[in-house]
C-alpha cells in the first residue's frame, strides 16, 4: 500500500466512530440482560432512572469485556484508540473515565519510576498534588508569572524551567500546565527543548487544550511541540461527556521507556467497569473534531464577536488583551473569553451569580476580578444574549471588596514531603492557630482549583485570610478545607510524629 493510499484510508477512517458504532449496534439488539448493570436496560421497572436520563442511555450502558466491542487486538475499542492517537499526533492514546485528574495521577506515578524529584509548575491542578501524595516524590517548583492586579497565575518560561532543572539535576521529569484557566498558552516547544537537553521528559497538563490543532486558527497542541506525555481533558472544550478524558504519549526520546509504565499504571487507576457511555463519547468527540473545521470556525467567530462587543462597549476589559505584558505567554486560546469585571466595579463572583440568577447564563470560572466564558469547539452560542446580559449587570457595586483583598498569596516554606505530611498524625486547630504550622492537607481555592497550600508546607496568615475571604464570596469554595468557612485547618501533629 502506498503512503498516499494509507493517508487516504486513515482520513476516511477518521470519519467513523468504531467503538461508538459497536455500542449502538449492541444496544439495538433485543437482549435478555442477566448481567450488570443492574437496571438491565429495562425502562419500565427502572422508570425513575429512565425518566432522568432517557431510555437510550440505559440501552447504551453496556458492560465491559464484550466480544465485538472492547475485546480483541483489532476490535472497535483498539480501532478507536488508534484513530485518537492519529488525530492528536500521538504514538499511543488511552481513554480515561475518571477525567484528566486520572491522567494527572497516572503521569505523576509514572514519573516516580524515573526518579525521586519531579519539577512541577506551582499552579498545577490539585490532582497532580494528589499524585505526588501517592507517589511520595519530592516536588521542586517552577513558579508561573502572576498578574497581581487580577490575581491570575499564567505559565512558565523556558528560562525559568531551565533554572529549576539546573538547581535539581536529579529531577525525573518536568510537569507544566498550558493553557491556563484564562487561556494563556506557554512556549511548549522551548520548554520541551530545555527538558530534553537535560535528559528528562516533559509532561504537559493540556486539560484545557484538547481542541488545539483541529483548526488553523487554534494553537498547535503540546504533542506537536515536543511534549512527551500530554493529559487532555476532552470533555472540557472538545465535546465528550463530563468525566471523560484522554492521555497521549508522544513519539519522543522517552516513549519506549514511558509506554509500558503508563500501561501498568493505567490498569492501576482505571475502573474495571469503565462506562461505555463515556468511552463512546470520546470516540465521537474525536470524530466530530476531525470533521468539524467549519463548525469550529463558527465557534471562533462567536468568541471573536463577543470580545469585540465587550471592547466596543468600553465597560469591561478583556483579560487576554494584557497577555503581551507577560513573557511566558506566546499566544492565547481564542475559544476562551476572559472578562475583567472589576474594571466596572463588580466582582467576578457577583457577576457570575447574577448572570445565573437573573439571566440563566452559566460561565465557567469566576474569580474576585473576572469571569471566564468558554465556547466549546463546534458550538454556536447566542453571543447577543450573553453580551446583553453582561451589560445589564448593575455596577458599580460600592459594597464589593477591593481586588487587592484577594490577591494570590505566596506559598509557605516546605518542611516535609507531601506524602509524609498527608499520612502523618494530624490535628484540627482554629485557623489562626494553624499559622506557622505544617499543613496536612491540600487546600485549593475554587475556582480555578490551583493549590494554594500543599501538605508539608507552612501555613501563613496571608493564606488563612485568602481562604476565608474566598469561602465567604458567592460561589467561592476551598477544596480540601476541614470546614466550608475555613474556620479550622488540619495540621501535622509533630508531637506524635516518629
Amino acid at each position: 500500500m502506498t503512503q498516499r493510499t494509507t493517508d487516504t484510508t486513515r482520513h476516511i477512517a477518521q470519519h467513523t466512530a468504531p467503538y461508538a458504532e459497536a455500542v449502538r449496534a449492541y444496544a439495538r439488539e433485543d437482549w435478555l440482560r442477566l448481567n450488570v448493570p443492574g437496571h438491565s436496560a429495562d425502562p419500565l421497572r427502572f422508570e425513575p432512572l429512565a425518566q432522568l436520563v432517557g431510555e437510550a442511555p440505559l440501552r447504551l450502558d453496556v458492560p465491559p469485556l464484550l466480544d465485538g466491542i472492547d475485546l480483541g487486538a483489532a476490535g472497535p475499542m483498539e480501532q478507536a484508540l488508534d484513530l485518537a492517537a492519529q488525530a492528536w499526533g500521538a504514538r499511543r492514546t488511552w481513554f480515561l473515565t475518571n477525567g484528566a485528574s486520572q491522567g494527572n495521577r497516572i503521569a505523576t506515578l509514572v514519573s516516580r519510576a524515573l526518579g525521586n524529584t519531579l519539577i512541577v509548575q506551582r499552579s498545577v491542578h490539585s490532582s497532580v498534588v494528589d499524585g505526588l501524595v501517592l507517589s511520595g516524590q519530592r516536588a521542586a517548583f517552577v513558579h508561573p508569572s502572576v498578574d497581581a492586579e487580577r490575581g491570575i497565575a499564567h505559565g512558565v518560561t523556558a528560562a525559568g524551567l531551565a533554572r529549576t532543572i539546573a538547581a535539581h539535576p536529579e529531577a525525573a521529569a518536568a510537569y507544566l500546565v498550558t493553557p491556563s484557566y484564562f487561556g494563556a498558552v506557554a512556549d511548549v516547544r522551548a520548554c520541551a527543548d530545555v527538558a530534553h537537553a537535560a535528559g528528562i521528559p516533559l509532561i504537559v497538563d493540556e486539560a484545557w487544550g484538547s481542541h488545539f490543532g483541529f483548526h488553523p486558527d487554534l494553537p498547535e497542541n503540546a504533542l506537536a511541540q515536543g511534549a512527551d506525555l500530554v493529559i487532555s481533558s476532552t470533555h472540557k472544550l472538545a465535546g465528550s461527556l463530563t468525566q471523560s478524558a484522554m492521555l497521549h504519549l508522544g513519539e519522543g526520546p522517552f516513549s519506549d521507556t514511558l509506554e509500558p509504565l503508563i500501561q501498568r499504571v493505567f490498569h492501576l487507576t482505571q475502573s474495571t467497569s469503565a462506562s461505555a457511555l463515556l468511552l463512546a463519547s470520546l470516540d465521537v468527540a474525536r470524530q466530530t473534531l476531525v470533521t468539524g473545521r467549519d463548525r469550529i470556525g463558527a465557534s471562533l467567530d462567536a468568541a471573536d464577536k463577543t470580545r469585540a462587543r465587550v471592547r466596543s462597549a468600553g465597560r469591561f476589559g478583556i483579560v487576554s488583551d494584557a497577555f503581551d505584558r507577560f513573557g511566558d505567554i506566546v499566544t492565547a486560546d481564542p475559544l476562551r473569553v476572559s472578562i475583567d469585571t472589576r474594571a466596572d466595579g463588580i466582582s467576578g463572583h457577583e457577576a457570575r451569580r447574577r448572570l445565573m440568577r437573573d439571566h440563566r447564563i452559566m460561565v465557567e470560572v469566576a474569580t474576585d476580578s473576572a469571569i471566564v466564558a468558554v465556547v466549546g469547539a463546534g458550538t454556536a452560542p447566542d453571543t447577543d444574549r450573553f453580551v446583553e446580559a453582561l451589560h445589564a449587570l448593575p455596577a458599580p457595586l460600592r459594597d464589593q471588596p477591593s481586588a487587592d483583598h484577594l490577591r494570590l498569596p505566596a506559598p509557605g516554606s516546605v518542611e516535609m514531603t507531601m506524602r509524609e505530611a498527608f499520612l502523618a498524625p494530624s490535628r484540627t486547630v482554629a485557623a489562626h492557630e494553624a499559622v506557622g504550622q505544617v499543613s496536612a492537607d491540600t487546600l485549593a481555592a475554587y475556582p480555578p482549583g490551583i493549590p494554594n497550600v500543599l501538605p508539608g508546607e507552612v501555613v501563613t496568615a496571608d493564606l488563612v485570610n485568602f481562604f476565608q475571604r474566598t469561602a465567604a464570596a458567592p460561589n467561592g469554595h476551598v477544596r480540601g478545607a476541614a470546614d466550608p468557612a475555613v474556620t479550622t485547618l488540619r495540621v501535622v501533629d509533630r508531637t506524635r510524629c516518629t
